[in-house]
């Protein structure tokens, strides 16, 4: 593919119920208050082992804080060889107001 979509909360929402792959690039304590459901928190340290462990032929959905840092993260994991990568809109902060319940720690 070697580019990504952004998409909203409720795109987003569908492909995570259609087994996506999360990627979360917000700091650990961050992502331990709150992520998306199966998030994998992703980076320097382990991007090398979730890019030999991910499956690339799953959508991956990357998420930030608003949605702004997650867009060149989804880009540089693009060209990595994922086949689908999306930026998800608004990052965690929409997510955790649009599916409260939807929230892991």
């Amino acid at each position: 593919m070697e580019q990504y979509s952004c998409i909203s909360t409720a795109q987003a929402l569908e492909l995570l119920d259609n087994d996506a792959t999360v990627a979360d690039i917000r700091d650990e304590q961050s992502f331990a208050a709150g992520h998306m459901p199966s998030a994998v928190n992703v980076n320097n340290d382990n991007l090398q082992d979730f890019l030999r462990d991910a499956d690339m032929d799953k959508p991956l959905l990357v998420c930030c804080y608003h949605g702004i840092s997650s867009q060149s993260a989804a880009q540089f994991l693009a060209h990595q060889g994922f086949d689908e990568v999306y930026s998800v809109n608004g990052g965690y902060e929409s997510w955790r107001i649009d599916y409260p319940d939807r929230c892991e720690r």
